[in-house]
């Protein structure tokens, strides 16, 4: 990829790189559309979706169930491992990740539907697993927080990955759920360097917003776990101890850690910011990735794909360990139960027509 574009102001990615399923690339004119090729507007899509519930068999992540009210994200991570997943829409992993963003409105509706049927199995859903489901529009459509009450109504078990402060809106749901032990929420916290943060996640919440928000969930009694994630060479490796250490001054009890990884496009995308934004370490942070993977940017081998191997891998477990032994962090999440399970009574026609049965 070139190396002669320039940053956005608020964008992760500064190209949009053809997707690996489309046959056309198409790059905008500068003086045919100015605004298109320096500031991309973000648009909002209606998703079709008929069902919301996804499954999965990988040992790496710790749910088998998931729920993403939106495709795309508008924090615009440029690591994001999610990237290459909006190429199955036809849109790219670079800027239309965080420019194009597919809303489930029905999500609540469609979640409703998929718990009350006796197919479902009370298990512990995963909210989210391919995109932030507190991004910036979230605050104006709420999705995230219809899915909740559903949740709440059915005391079904959620656990809740996000880096925006916009959680703790929802801290009345999720403390209704944690007293059935049903709830816990994992913050992301990347670095606690507020200009790093805004460069490597642009549109997510300040590092101390991060924080508040830890200590806002556990006072409300929610379970609240510190994700540093990911963990990238030369970059953010040595903010490790600290960022723990804040975690957990601020009410949080576990944590946990992934090492960088840049599956298919997102190294180029990656490849592209460190060129950007820290050209002299550029070369050092991608040759201690490769060293992590076997020669490669990113590892598919369960296992392995999230921590890597080798003497760096192993420092870094090391460091992670002694920073929760000294913080006073367990190393694992807290077990959910799905013990409360219920299912209400139906609404509407279908409760109706439920009266015949």
């Amino acid at each position: 990829m070139s190396t002669t574009l320039h940053p956005i102001r608020g964008r992760g990615a500064a190209s949009n790189p053809k997707g690996r399923f489309e046959r056309l690339e198409v790059e905008p004119d500068p003086e045919v559309d100015p605004q298109e090729a320096g500031r991309p507007e973000t648009l909002f899509l209606d998703d079709g979706s008929r069902s919301v519930i996804t499954y999965n068999t990988s040992p790496d992540v710790g749910f088998d169930a998931s729920l993403n009210p939106y495709r795309g994200c508008e924090h615009g991570c440029s690591y994001c491992y999610a990237r290459p997943f909006h190429e199955y829409l036809g849109f790219s992993a670079g800027l239309d990740f965080e420019t194009r963003i597919v809303v489930k409105r029905d999500a609540p509706a469609l979640l409703r539907r998929e718990l009350a049927s006796p197919k479902w199995k009370p298990r512990m859903l995963a909210l989210s697993g391919v995109t932030d489901p507190y991004q910036p529009v979230e605050r104006r459509l709420a999705v995230t927080r219809g899915c909740l009450e559903v949740l709440a109504e059915f005391r079904n078990p959620v656990s809740i990955v996000t880096k925006n402060h916009l959680v703790t809106r929802d801290a009345d749901l999720l403390a209704e759920l944690a007293s059935h032990g049903a709830a816990a929420v994992l913050m992301s916290v990347t670095t606690l360097d507020g200009d790093l943060a805004r460069r490597l996640e642009p549109r997510a919440s300040h590092p101390r917003r991060r924080l508040e928000a830890i200590a806002t969930l556990a006072a409300a009694g929610v379970p609240v776990s510190v994700l540093t994630a990911p963990i990238i060479p030369a970059i953010n490796d040595h903010e490790v101890p600290a960022i723990i250490a804040a975690a957990a001054a601020a009410g949080a009890t576990n944590a946990g850690y992934v090492l960088l990884r840049l599956p298919r496009g997102v190294k180029d995308i990656f490849s592209e910011w460190l060129e950007q934004h820290f050209p002299d370490r550029k070369e050092k942070v991608l040759n201690r990735l490769r060293d992590l993977r076997g020669g490669n940017l990113s590892e598919s081998r369960f296992g392995l794909r999230m921590r890597g191997q080798g003497p760096f891998a192993e420092q870094v477990r090391a460091l992670f360990q002694l920073s929760c032994a000294k913080a006073g962090l367990g190393g694992h999440w807290p077990e959910l139960s799905a013990a409360s399970f219920r299912r209400p009574p139906q609404r509407g026609a279908g409760a109706q027509l439920g009266l015949f049965d």
